[in-house]
């Protein structure tokens, strides 16, 4: 599958390296990079498990997904094991401001009212929102041809920013909200709701899994990103940004990226 991966998003990923190597140690003497270093470091990740293909559990009942991957590479560089604890989106950014969790990883959209309560890395990811309908829809292929259907529905999760434009774009008595993305994802696919809001990389997660879906070319949204969230004063922010750094530097960040986004 394809999500927003082109020349905007390498550039807008590139340009946020600039000031992230600042972060790394450098030793004079023999002039390699010194990294930060935790010691073998516990690393509570709260992560939804819901959330494809950042993090889903698979049919051996293991978690899986991009964040899994990414999380596991970046302790590699830092000496530190991530532990990963399966919690509830719409409870998961109060308990990471509480300090309940060292950092949450479920495709986290950046955004300033979010970061007055918690910190966030370097943004990783650039993307749209769009609506995810059944295959076979053909009554609507805009949101407006939607809206002027009689009695229209559509889905979203609840507490996330696709919940925030789906009520800014229909009515909000339209939209049904729903605690995970899978029950929307099974709302459609019952023909309960006619659409779901939702983010396009997720969306093309659910389709890779589900199957018997597609997204409508209209954007719903301007550009956003993805980060990682931290409580405030995380002294694990920096670490962090040089690692994904590092890794995007070297090409691994890449090859998890393909495995995950670029499936067939």
């Amino acid at each position: 599958m394809r999500v927003l991966r082109g020349r905007f998003g390498f550039v807008f990923v590139l340009l946020l390296l600039l000031p992230v190597v600042g972060v790394l140690a450098q030793d004079a003497a023999s002039d390699k990079v010194v990294w930060p270093d935790l010691g073998g470091r516990e690393i509570t990740v709260a992560i939804e498990n819901a959330y494809p293909p950042y993090n889903f559990i698979n049919e051996q009942g293991e978690g899986v997904g991009w964040d899994y991957d990414t999380l596991n590479d970046i302790c590699l560089l830092l000496n530190c094991k991530p532990v990963f604890i399966q919690t509830t989106w719409d409870s998961m950014l109060i308990a990471v401001a509480n300090g309940e969790f060292d950092v949450a990883a479920d495709g986290i959209t950046y955004t300033k009212e979010r970061d007055e309560s918690v910190d966030f890395s370097m943004l990783y990811q650039a993307y749209d929102e769009t609506l995810l309908v059944r295959e076979d829809e053909d009554r609507f292929t805009t949101v407006e041809e939607l809206k002027a259907l009689p009695d229209y529905l559509v889905a979203t999760q609840i507490g996330t920013t696709n919940e925030i434009t789906a009520r800014e774009l229909f009515d909000p008595e339209r939209v049904q909200s729903y605690d995970v993305f899978g029950a929307a994802i099974e709302a459609l696919l019952n023909e309960d709701v006619d659409a779901v809001v939702v983010d396009r990389p997720a969306a093309e997660g659910y389709i890779a899994e589900r199957g018997a879906m597609k997204t409508l070319a209209e954007s719903l949204s301007g550009i956003q990103g993805l980060a990682f969230a931290f409580p405030p004063g995380s002294d694990l922010v920096h670490p962090f940004n040089a690692a994904m750094a590092a890794l995007m530097a070297s090409g691994r960040w890449d090859e998890v990226y393909i495995k995950w986004f670029e499936t067939e």
